[in-house]
């Protein structure tokens, strides 16, 4: 089946859809679908060939490593070396919104592509009923970045996919609006290479306040989002806005009403869920640029705040 000249066919969520998508992974195509974070574009981790396909899809660097879903920890266990920390991790948090970055096995059979050449491997277990649907039909682990093209906003709705990637992939299951919004939390060890829905105080309750966590600058990618640039509009972010300046859209948050807002109630994980929408949303209109009003660095704000400094830094 070869990928349409224009968009890519979106199909409703059943087992029709589901069976046609693993039909393509299984040889060795790329399909969009949706987690409970993000829609991802999934392919076979363990074929270099459909791995590529991934990266040519969305652009994406080759230095940057992709996560791998599994159907559960005993399917992880196969894959990577998980310590007793990272398995009390998993056993709390999966199926669930958390990456663990983990020593690799060298005969778990994944392509050296989705490593990036690393020696450790990201892992994660959807709590999706796509995903968990496409793992179970195709019978294999999957490699899937957000299905955007690289750098650009994310998507949390299929029409966001079919616009992001028209003419390179050949489909796109449709469950609906992503309920989390946000990528998932990546831990290593017991530092947080990426805020997610998951917080710092959900993982390591009693540490304390998180410490921060410097950008890579010249240093090895060693999980997704840690790019400096990343999650990006087309047009200029101006972060922490109480008020649009000319020619702007305001994306408002609380008491600071704007010309769409992430949540009127100040509520944070309405507004994570709500934040790429919005971005989309916003970049579409005819204007010069982009204004959000400030958010909380506490909760998933941390996640919220990460996603919005990378929009605005710079290509």
């Amino acid at each position: 089946m070869g990928v349409s000249p224009t968009n890519p066919r979106i199909l409703p969520y059943g087992e029709a859809a589901i069976a046609e998508a693993a039909a393509l992974i299984r040889s060795g195509g790329c399909v969009a679908v949706p987690t409970e974070t993000v829609y991802g574009l999934a392919a076979d981790a363990t074929d270099s060939r459909a791995v590529a396909g991934i990266y040519a899809a969305k652009g994406r660097p080759s230095f940057n490593p992709l996560i791998v879903h599994v159907p559960d920890l005993e399917a992880a266990e196969l894959i990577a070396v998980l310590d007793a920390d990272a398995r009390a991790l998993a056993r709390r948090f999966w199926p669930g919104p958390l990456t663990l970055v983990l020593p690799v096995r060298a005969e778990a059979g994944i392509s050296p592509l989705v490593t990036a050449g690393l020696d450790t491997i990201a892992l994660r277990v959807p709590d999706h009923r796509a995903m968990q649907a496409l793992l179970d039909a195709s019978g294999l682990p999957l490699a899937a970045p957000s299905a955007n093209a690289s750098g650009a906003i994310s998507p949390t709705r299929a029409e966001h996919v079919a616009a992001s990637l028209a003419g390179r992939i050949p489909l796109v299951i449709d469950d609906g609006a992503t309920p989390a919004g946000l990528e998932s939390t990546i831990v290593q060890g017991r530092t947080v290479l990426r805020p997610g829905p998951l917080s710092y105080a959900d993982l390591f309750p009693g540490a304390g306040r998180m410490p921060s966590v410097a950008p890579p600058g010249n240093a090895k990618v060693v999980a997704p989002g840690q790019l400096e640039s990343h999650y990006a509009p087309s047009k200029p972010l101006r972060l922490n806005a109480r008020e649009r300046e000319a020619g702007e859209w305001l994306i408002g948050f609380g008491v600071v009403l704007g010309d769409d807002t992430l949540s009127l109630r100040g509520d944070l994980t309405e507004a994570a869920a709500n934040l790429f929408a919005a971005l989309h949303r916003a970049d579409a209109r005819a204007i010069g640029g982009i204004a959000v009003a400030p958010v909380p660095e506490l909760g998933i704000g941390v996640a919220i705040n990460d996603r919005l400094r990378r929009a605005a830094a710079p290509r």
